[in-house]
């Protein structure tokens, strides 16, 4: 006969309250995709190849989060967005 020990663990859960804001870019079939990716180079902070991934998967899905984070973070880096002719919003 073997014995089975059960352990129970306590797990620490901190709610991050405000950084849980996305900027989604979406597709459209205005911008270039050298336009949209120095514009994320720009605007949100992005290296080249993370800015031209999100350019690929807004273009194949249709949208992306971009950058997340607090919302009076995020607001002006989306009006930026907008302001650049993207089509982005904050969720």
């Amino acid at each position: 006969m073997s014995t089975i020990e059960k352990v129970q663990e306590d797990v620490l859960v901190e709610d991050q309250v405000g950084i849980n804001n996305e900027i989604i870019l979406y597709n459209d079939d205005v911008n270039t995709f050298d336009h949209v990716i120095d514009t994320l180079i720009r605007v949100c902070k992005h290296t080249a190849e993370q800015a031209e991934q999100c350019a690929i998967l807004v273009h194949y899905k249709g949208k992306c989060t971009v950058k997340t984070g607090s919302f009076d973070e995020l607001k002006p880096q989306c009006m930026q967005l907008l302001e650049a002719g993207l089509s982005a919003e904050i969720v």
